[in-house]
């Protein structure tokens, strides 16, 4: 039976409500949302809302309609920056983030003339605040910051930081895509003006879905413009919620499939899965600590970390590692640098790597014990 612990890229397996949904809408709806007056269109634009409607519930956020959905975290990432930043504008930044936030910053500071800051962190990947308010100058415009680290798991302190956002009136746009659905998150209490997220991961929904939630006046600049089904004669993008930033036909089984997840979810409540997967991680790190010649990096506590654990063994490759697993012994487990290379700099793994696990709501206990045995079974082999 295959053993998975690639959840830090995307979940599964799904809830089975969320293919249900999808075939059903599929099968006996179709229509688009927004767009028509019949029957069905009208059933597709209630369900596309009963799902901005739960999303805004679940991060605390007062008005669905902006809750702007999106093809993914990256496209949500890409909407704040690009849409925000003008030439001049100073940002501040983790030294731990995806390649979503860096290579869209490092393109707006080559292409519009921004500039960056990178706060520090220690090699486990977590920040101290008083750094990041050392790094504030008179143009900082926004502060980006992961929420947890895909590559050490790491959870960044944003409450404290969004305190800090709001005193200097900065905006702060933070990135959800590993905590959303495992890590509670509330934007009002902890300040966020922008929670990017994505709908394939924690919150257990289908690829291709994601958002941006809007808590601020700013002007975002739309990315793309075209069809919105309102105000038609219109020759340019409306300047209304949630119209404004999204353009052309909806990905509507995948928003309905959202929806069921985010059902899912709330019937689980995110304590329980949190404290599954605290569980899962501390066993996962006791029997890592048993394999010769591991190297384990992170905080190594499940209290400050999501389920993500990066590890080596000493002189092995990663992705050397994976194939075996996963041609041998059925584990699917992710190597290499995790499109994240200012986390890699931390921990001095950038020219080589690790291998990655994630953990996820699904998994139990016994795919540790298969992970851990195709390690011995690997070392056994190839020492």
């Amino acid at each position: 039976m295959d053993t998975y612990l690639d959840n830090a890229a995307t979940s599964f397996p799904k809830p089975l409500a969320v293919p249900e949904v999808i075939y059903d809408y599929i099968v006996n709806n179709g229509a688009t949302s927004g767009c028509g007056s019949y029957e069905k269109a009208i059933l597709a634009d209630g369900l596309v809302y009963q799902t901005r409607k739960k999303l805004a519930k679940l991060f605390n956020h007062h008005d669905p309609k902006t809750v702007v959905f999106t093809s993914s975290v990256t496209e949500s990432l890409n909407l704040a920056l690009q849409g925000i930043l003008k030439p001049g504008d100073h940002v501040v930044t983790s030294s731990l983030e995806h390649n979503a936030v860096w290579r869209c910053l490092k393109t707006l500071e080559r292409d519009r003339g921004i500039n960056i800051s990178v706060v520090p962190a220690t090699a486990t990947g977590e920040t101290a605040v008083k750094d990041v308010a050392a790094a504030i100058t008179p143009d900082t415009k926004m502060i980006v910051f992961t929420h947890a680290s895909n590559v050490l798991g790491t959870i960044q302190p944003i409450g404290e930081i969004g305190a800090l956002a709001r005193k200097k009136d900065i905006l702060f746009l933070v990135d959800a895509a590993q905590t959303a659905g495992v890590v509670p998150i509330d934007i009002q209490a902890q300040n966020i003006d922008l929670l990017a997220f994505t709908g394939h991961k924690s919150l257990l929904g289908p690829m291709g879905t994601g958002g941006l939630i809007v808590n601020c006046a700013t002007d975002i600049h739309p990315l793309i413009s075209g069809g919105t089904g309102g105000d038609s004669a219109y020759e340019y993008q409306p300047d209304y919620y949630p119209n404004h930033l999204e353009a052309g036909t909806m990905n509507v089984s995948g928003i309905i499939g959202l929806g069921a997840a985010l059902d899912f979810l709330e019937a689980e409540g995110l304590d329980t899965i949190r404290h599954k997967e605290d569980n899962l991680m501390n066993y996962a790190l006791e029997a890592l600590r048993d394999v010769s010649g591991i190297e384990l990096y992170g905080p190594q506590d499940s209290s400050k970390t999501v389920g993500v654990i990066a590890f080596n063994l000493q002189g092995h490759v990663p992705e050397e590692i994976a194939f075996y697993l996963d041609q041998k012994c059925q584990v699917m487990i992710r190597s290499g640098l995790h499109c994240a290379p200012s986390a890699h700099r931390l921990i001095g793994t950038v020219n080589r790597g690790t291998c990655r696990i994630g953990i996820g709501y699904f998994n139990e206990k016994t795919d540790i014990d298969t992970l851990i045995n195709g390690l011995k079974s690997y070392l056994k082999e190839n020492n």
